[in-house]
């Protein structure tokens, strides 16, 4: 039952404050996982579910806004709230400009602090819903071949058969079989919704 419970990362050198927040957290039907460390919450593996980490600004090996930095480079999606007894404003602007949920001063009011979780948790769900639909897409475009590529690329840029056998000096009827199988493969029932996987991805989503 714990397995379908959202996921609430603490990292925080504080002991004490670590298991306060445990507790309560707990008490309102969140798992727990906690680190006293940067590395030790990078070094984890994520499992894909809905989660938010409570992060203090201030840790003995990396700055919580280096962390914030890496994990976005390290592809580690999740949702943050900032909790710091030595922020400032600059910090905190900066934290939330970078997608921080919150910024939360010490000592923080629990309310507070966990409406700030659940609007995060709320945040991940979407995110992970995001990443399925991108995830999927992507997954289809491994199928075409280097032509039906090219093909899905100027279909979604609005160019219509007669023309992109023009372009690349291909029969109109080439250019029909490929723009066919380019729909069966990437399972788009429509070009509106062909041009909307290339939007989701961007233009050149795939690099064959």
């Amino acid at each position: 039952m714990s397995d379908r419970k959202p996921i609430v990362y603490i990292v925080d050198d504080d002991i004490s404050v670590s298991r306060a927040l445990t507790l309560l957290l707990k008490l309102h039907g969140f798992r727990v996982e906690t680190f006293l460390s940067a590395e030790g919450f990078l070094g984890f593996k994520h499992p894909k579910k809905p989660s938010c980490l409570v992060l203090d600004i201030q840790l003995p090996d990396m700055n919580g806004l280096v962390l914030q930095e890496t994990m976005k480079r390290k592809g580690i999606i999740i949702p943050i709230v900032f909790i710091t007894g030595h922020g400032d404003i600059s910090m905190s602007v900066k934290g939330i400009k970078a997608g921080a949920t919150d910024f939360l001063p010490k000592p923080f009011n629990r309310k507070k602090l966990l409406d700030s979780i659940k609007q995060a948790i709320l945040k991940s769900k979407v995110q992970i819903k995001e990443q399925a639909v991108l995830s999927r897409i992507n997954r289809l475009l491994r199928t075409l071949s280097p032509r039906e590529l090219e093909v899905f690329r100027l279909v979604a840029k609005g160019m219509l058969s007669k023309q992109i056998a023009r372009k690349r000096g291909i029969t109109l009827q080439t250019i029909k079989v490929h723009r066919s199988r380019v729909m069966q493969k990437m399972q788009a029932k429509t070009v509106t919704e062909l041009i909307y996987f290339a939007q989701k991805v961007g233009v050149t989503p795939f690099q064959k």
